[in-house]
């Protein structure tokens, strides 16, 4: 059984479908499994020891291109696929299985895939979790509700590389206390204040920096994560602290690659993360996390982890799922006091 898989274009996202991977190579012990995805995946798609080969997508995400499809799926040809994963929602996501002549293309209902799949399932409603989504798709049409629910999903799990941890941590002058160097230095809580889906998932950056000097003063450090995108505001969280205590911060944010970030998170006994993929990256590597929700839920798309605590208010017009507030005032992330983010790290600690 050879499967090419045609991954998602979101961090999250793609973290997540590694729970159908590892269905699938528990289903097809000796299955190969290639993902198909944009070229920023595959520091993720290395660390998951369910793929096989991760594969550019040389598309950009929204771009139609029938005649680049048609060349990669004809590409593809060659490499004799026996079934194909459609896992995007598009009728243009189902083109590249098709030209590659795939026989079996599994995926859900969207929009005008009639005949671009042919085990088409057709109402993905039926599951409430995003990761029970992805999971289905290795069950029989008939059999998904009764194989697959939360608890039954397998967890994402991304593999550390511990040469490349300690280039980073050495890179950026980090020292960081572990079980096995006590006196190393001081525990790593990150943070992860940023969110690519846009401003209402954004805790503001001055609760974040309440909690930084909180977490500083009791004898820890802050180390924050992002993009180039998310510097401004992880610079501002830094310059909002004591000069004694942004001795103890590191703005880690545009400075690393997506391979470092993975290492330097697994490093950290907790993170606090927006609804973000870094936040779905965190709890792959095993760390503690503090979940803030604002405009999303934890009922769709929450960490896969039993070491989560997630925080969010319980106002009346969340979740709205919005990438900005439709009323303007993004109460459902400001009325979420700092206190109550310190409160669930001293349950974690």
């Amino acid at each position: 059984m050879k499967i090419l898989i045609i991954g998602p274009s979101w961090v999250g996202d793609m973290v997540m479908s590694q729970s159908l991977y590892t269905e699938l190579k528990h289903r097809y012990p000796d299955a190969t499994i290639d993902v198909l995805a944009p070229a920023w995946c595959k520091p993720i798609l290395q660390r998951m020891p369910e793929v096989n080969n991760a594969i550019e997508m040389p598309i950009g995400h929204g771009a139609f291109d029938l005649k680049g499809r048609w060349k990669i799926g004809r590409s593809l040809k060659k490499e004799g696929y026996t079934h194909a994963y459609i896992l995007p929602n598009s009728a243009k996501s189902a083109l590249i299985p098709l030209f590659a002549g795939i026989p079996n293309r599994i995926g859900w209902k969207g929009e005008m895939r009639y005949g671009l799949l042919n085990d088409l399932r057709p109402n993905k409603r039926i599951f409430q979790y995003y990761v029970e989504r992805f999971v289905a798709l290795a069950s029989q049409r008939d059999k998904m509700l009764d194989e697959v629910s939360l608890t039954t999903c397998p967890r994402p799990k991304l593999s550390i590389d511990s040469a490349i941890q300690h280039q980073a941590l050495a890179k950026f002058q980090l020292t960081v206390q572990s079980a096995h160097q006590q006196t190393a230095g001081r525990t790593a809580i990150g943070m992860c204040p940023g969110a690519e889906f846009g401003p209402a998932k954004r805790w503001p950056e001055q609760h974040y920096a309440e909690v930084a000097q909180h977490i500083i003063d009791n004898g820890q450090q802050v180390w924050l994560f992002g993009s180039a995108k998310d510097r401004e505001v992880t610079e501002k969280i830094k310059q909002s602290l004591t000069v004694q205590a942004q001795a103890h911060c590191f703005n880690l944010a545009g400075n690393t690659s997506l391979t470092e970030a993975v290492d330097l998170l697994a490093a950290c006994d907790t993170v606090i993360s927006n609804d973000s993929g870094l936040m779905h990256v965190s709890a792959a590597v095993g760390c503690k996390i503090i979940a803030i929700y604002g405009s999303s839920s934890p009922d769709y798309t929450p960490p896969l982890s039993d070491r989560v605590q997630v925080v969010n208010t319980d106002i009346e017009c969340r979740p709205c799922f919005k990438r900005e507030c439709p009323l303007g005032h993004m109460n459902c992330l400001k009325q979420l006091s700092p206190s109550t983010v310190i409160d669930s790290l001293s349950l974690k600690s």
